[in-house]
């Protein structure tokens, strides 16, 4: 009896070892791929959605742009220096003015009642000190006669005693008389003295109190000229020639010590006051040149005053012409200066985009070559102007980069460029 042999499916066996040996191959690249592959993100991008930009080696023009205001060369502020009520109004805001020209006129009773009360108080101590020149002048009479009188009586008492000594000497007289007739003598001449002595020191009393009140009353003549002035100031006047640029009163308004009134432009030249962002406020000097353009001519200006308020991010220079001011030019235009902060120098430049507001500047995307894909680099960034970065590290000239805004890219390290 025969037995059958079973034969094999030669086919069904090679199909197993090439199932095996695919499977055996996508488990190594599944493994090679963990190990040794690239594990950085990634986002599929629209190239038509972004910029891109090619960084070029340059000379970089030091320069910001920014915006000045004219405004006049000096401005002159009317403040009130006396308080009162705005009775006449002369002028009105928009005309030329002249030195000294009324403007307005206030009034003010408390300081007309001031004014009598000084006036009045003046009058009574110039009374007061012609009267006591008169009283000086009486007293200085007495005293004369009172001493014309002693030197009288001493004169007689020596005669006396010089006559009874020669006697005594002769024995004419007693030696008593002698005696009473030199000591009348000797008083005389002590009384003399003592009255000479009260007069001195009543006339140098008299000087010091004749001085003291016209101290007084000249203390008095400078305080009358005080209110005087302050009566004056009660008529508003125009300081200087120029153009009266507001004057704030009307009729019947009450107006307050320092409260300012209006001002005056003075129109021999402008200057224009330019916001600067406070990002520059170390670089900008003193000197520092720009200029803008006006009716097809450029002008020059150069800043004079900094002032170091810094206000929403911002501070205030003065710029002043340097060769000429345009004609036709009106208080609160406007022009786009280009500020000038330093040399030009070559350097390694990129676009201004908006990729700096989404990195600050300390990386971008760079294109490949292919231009199939953009990879993150970090970079450095030094000075920048109205167009371009100076990029001090991370790039070469020639590489390609995406400056527009980042913020839809998230944190992707590499981007997929379709």
């Amino acid at each position: 009896m025969s037995m059958d042999r079973k034969i094999e499916n030669k086919g069904k066996k090679w199909r197993r070892a090439a199932w095996i040996t695919l499977a055996s191959i996508a488990v190594l690249l599944v493994f090679y791929q963990i190990v040794y592959g690239d594990k950085s993100s990634r986002l599929n991008v629209d190239a038509d959605k972004i910029t891109i930009d090619v960084v070029r080696e340059d000379a970089f023009l030091d320069f910001i742009s920014v915006i000045g205001t004219v405004e006049p060369i000096q401005t002159i502020f009317l403040d009130a220096t006396e308080g009162g009520r705005v009775e006449e109004i002369f002028r009105r805001e928009g005309g030329m003015v002249e030195v000294g020209e009324p403007l307005a006129r206030l009034s003010n009773t408390t300081l007309l009642l001031e004014i009598s009360n000084h006036e009045t108080n003046y009058a009574r101590t110039v009374n007061d000190m012609r009267m006591f020149k008169v009283q000086l002048e009486g007293q200085n009479l007495t005293y004369r006669n009172q001493l014309l009188e002693l030197e009288l009586a001493l004169r007689q008492h020596e005669r006396r005693y010089r006559n009874n000594k020669i006697l005594m000497e002769q024995n004419h007289i007693s030696r008593e008389d002698y005696e009473i007739s030199k000591e009348q003598y000797d008083i005389s001449r002590r009384r003399l003295d003592l009255y000479q002595e009260s007069y001195e020191q009543d006339s140098l009393y008299r000087i010091l109190q004749l001085d003291a009140m016209e101290t007084s009353l000249n203390n008095m003549e400078e305080n009358m000229k005080l209110v005087h002035q302050r009566l004056d100031a009660m008529k508003l006047t125009a300081p200087v020639y120029g153009e009266l640029a507001s004057l704030n009163l009307e009729i019947g308004q009450m107006i307050n010590r320092g409260e300012r009134l209006g001002r005056i432009n003075i129109l021999d030249s402008y200057k224009l006051r330019v916001e600067v962002d406070e990002h520059y406020i170390s670089r900008v000097t003193q000197g520092l040149s720009g200029t803008f353009e006006f009716t097809g001519r450029n002008y020059d200006l150069v800043i004079t005053r900094i002032y170091p308020e810094v206000s929403a991010g911002r501070f205030a220079v003065d710029m002043e012409f340097v060769d000429g001011v345009p004609d036709q030019l009106r208080i609160g235009q406007t022009f786009r200066i280009r500020l000038e902060l330093g040399e030009s120098r070559d350097a390694i430049l990129v676009r201004r985009g908006g990729f700096y507001q989404s990195t600050g500047g300390q990386w971008v995307y760079v294109v490949d070559p292919s231009g199939s894909y953009a990879i993150r680099r970090n970079i450095r960034i030094g000075r920048q102007n109205p167009t371009f970065y100076e990029v001090l590290d991370g790039l070469e000239p020639g590489e390609r980069v995406i400056t527009s805004n980042y913020d839809n890219f998230g944190n992707i390290d590499r981007l997929i460029l379709r």
